[in-house]
């Protein structure tokens, strides 16, 4: 459940945190005192789409935290799976604003995406805020209700894994059933360029050592009149001395010097050893200058072969390997095409067992969404007519659709409000009332089919007054009786439900405003509730009429 919610410098809030309890946690307070913003700071830490302007004015940052605790079995396996194990069953779940537009989210402590934290949140908290009623409205949503009530999630899955391989079949035969023109286009144009790479007879390195023996050619004269000029300077040319005689003259000087003086003795003996180094040196360089060979008649054919190579890779790749690759995927295109018909008749048989498997999963499907509804339906005017709503009765109207990713079904809910009357579109007839009890009925009906442990309903008692708010709040503290349950209210009868009351109220402080979210001693509650059904000036029978209220909820 949610334990503790931490909240710093989102709108009106400049500090906050928020102890909660299992069972019916209650929200009231004036129109504007920040109970949407609670909300709202609540989705962000889920993990919805937030916006720099809920940070506070005049602050830079905003963050949020939410403490959980005894957390379910498939909450810890979906956060060890994310890489974010738990010990004793405690999660903190974190995510900061900032005015350049940035957030960040952390789930104990350590980094997150927000797509982590969104569906690991969605198996923590259930939020039912008013746009879901809309839900209602949007038979789309209803084929999900009777799925989600069926536990056909088993189903479903096979189904969808049979239609996607049956997509995939055909979209493969359809690509394969191209016209004769278009396909008889596709094989010239391959062959051609199959040929033409044939053709060049490519080697995979051939490219940088023409380059190498280009750059060769094309500085011979340099190499050889480097080398000359190496062997002049080493050996003399007549009429100056060479590099050798001269080091041998300085070996004999340093020699001569070692006979008298012991340090010079290393010196000599290096400078021999060098000696003998250059005279290797001087071979070498030879034999470099002897063996070179360079036809300059070759540059042609070498600036030849690279420009071809340069006009294969304009048209099928950047190198010689990726040409080959090009080639490699057109010749297998061609024999695909080229037995495109024996292909053909072997996805048309897979097609029609897939075809088969699929309507035969799918008419499963259906008798399972049928069954389903009806007990769905009889399960939701059971709690409709708990809810002042006796006449109800709710159907399902199912329509026959092709194949989709979904089934062939189209369900809609059909309501009729009053005995003898034809039932019509849920979307048409439902006033706000009605849709905020039958949403809270759905709601009700559905929570036994997930392991959600926290609900939260932001004001689902819109719409409606009285004996059915009263209702509303009894049906909440049953919810609330295996679970914990958070409502955002306007009315009393539904606040004297709660197990535990917190009070939002705004006060200006200075040229500031600032929120306050405040748990309500029973007497407190009795002034709030007093408050709530009579406005500010409490008379003592509204006070009484508000501990009377208290008492009959068992508070």
């Amino acid at each position: 459940m949610l334990s503790q919610l931490y909240i710093k410098n989102i709108a009106v809030i400049h500090e906050a945190t928020i102890e909660f309890e299992q069972g019916l946690n209650v929200f009231t307070g004036e129109t504007g005192a920040g109970k949407t913003i609670l909300i709202s700071a609540i989705n962000s830490v889920l993990g919805e789409r937030a916006s720099k302007d809920m940070i506070r004015t005049g602050e830079e940052r905003a963050s949020i935290c939410a403490l959980f605790t005894d957390i379910s079995k498939a909450a810890l396996e979906a956060l060890e799976q994310a890489g974010y194990p738990c010990e004793e069953d405690t999660v903190l779940i974190s995510r900061e604003l900032s005015l350049d537009g940035r957030s960040s989210c952390k789930i104990n402590g350590r980094p997150a995406t927000v797509g982590i934290l969104k569906s690991v949140s969605a198996l923590l908290i259930n939020v039912h805020g008013q746009h879901d009623n809309q839900q209602l409205l949007s038979p789309q949503k209803h084929l999900g209700f009777i799925d989600s009530y069926g536990e056909l999630e088993q189903t479903l899955s096979a189904y969808q894994q049979a239609y996607r391989s049956y997509v995939q079949v055909k979209r493969e035969l359809d690509s394969i059933n191209t016209d004769e023109a278009q396909k008889a286009h596709r094989i010239d144009l391959l062959s051609y360029q199959i040929n033409e790479i044939d053709a060049a007879a490519l080697q995979p390195e051939e490219e940088e050592e023409l380059r190498a023996q280009r750059k060769l050619i094309q500085n011979a004269l340099d190499i050889t009149s480097s080398l000359g000029g190496s062997i002049t300077i080493l050996d003399g040319d007549g009429e100056n001395s060479s590099l050798r005689d001269l080091f041998a003259n300085l070996v004999d000087q340093m020699s001569q010097a070692a006979n008298y003086l012991e340090e010079a003795q290393p010196l000599a003996e290096r400078l021999t050893d060098f000696s003998y180094e250059l005279e290797g040196i001087s071979s070498d360089i030879h034999s470099l200058l002897d063996n070179f060979e360079c036809d300059p008649s070759q540059l042609d054919s070498i600036e030849r072969r690279l420009d071809t190579i340069y006009t294969l890779k304009k048209k099928y790749g950047a190198d010689i390997s990726a040409i080959l690759k090009f080639r490699e995927d057109a010749a297998a295109e061609l024999e695909s095409i080229e037995t495109s018909d024996m292909r053909a008749e072997k996805l048309r048989a897979r097609l029609s067992e897939l075809l088969k498997t699929a309507t035969a999963l799918a008419q499963k499907l259906s008798r399972q969404r049928l069954e389903a509804a009806e007990r769905f339906t009889k399960a939701v005017q059971a709690e409709l007519a708990f809810l002042d709503m006796p006449s109800v009765t709710l159907s399902v109207k199912r329509i026959e659709k092709p194949l989709s990713p979904d089934g062939a079904d189209e369900l809609e809910l059909f309501i009729s409000t009053n005995v003898g009357e034809e039932a019509k579109s849920l979307a048409k007839i439902a006033s706000g009332g009605e849709l905020a009890r039958i949403m809270l009925s759905i709601k009700n009906v559905l929570a036994d089919r997930d392991q959600i442990q926290t609900m939260i309903f932001d004001e689902v008692d819109t719409g409606v007054s009285g004996r059915a708010a009263q209702k509303i709040g009894r049906k909440l503290a049953q919810v609330a009786a295996n679970r914990q349950v958070l409502v955002v209210t306007h009315l009393a009868q539904v606040a004297s439900f709660a197990r535990n009351h917190l009070l939002i109220a705004k006060a200006a402080k200075g040229n500031r405003t600032f929120t306050t979210i405040t748990p309500l001693t029973r007497e407190q509650r009795v002034s709030e509730l007093a408050r709530i059904s009579g406005g500010e000036n409490i008379s003592a029978l509204a006070l009484e009429h508000a501990e009377e209220m208290l008492r009959d909820a068992g508070n």
